[in-house]
């Protein structure tokens, strides 16, 4: 089996985009999760109450944690990669240079 170099990876211009909306999805999940968990310790109880379709309030919560998981990666990944062609198409531009007027020579 051949294992070739492994293909170098540029800069990411993208990449403090990507933190700082990974970070603000984290926290957000973080406190639905919080709920979640603060439901259990303080009303147990709470747990066991039928709410949807003769499913309990921990079925329905836990799958909607799963649910919101998956909907805010695929949230993430479009804005992502709409990040990505916004400032790769913004690279493939030519550069403009700024030129001043004759009259403004210093």
């Amino acid at each position: 089996m051949l294992h070739e170099p492994s293909a170098s990876a540029e800069a990411d211009p993208a990449s403090g985009y990507k933190t700082r909306l990974g970070v603000r999805m984290f926290l957000a999940y973080s406190v639905v999760y919080a709920g979640f968990v603060l439901i259990n310790v303080l009303f147990p109880a709470w747990m066991g109450v039928i709410v949807a379709l003769g499913l309990n309030l921990a079925m329905v919560y836990g799958f909607s944690l799963i649910v919101l998981a998956l909907v805010l990666a695929l949230i993430y990944n479009a804005l992502c990669s709409a990040r990505e062609k916004q400032l790769s198409a913004v690279e493939s531009q030519p550069a403009v240079m700024a030129l001043e007027p004759e009259g403004m020579a210093k």
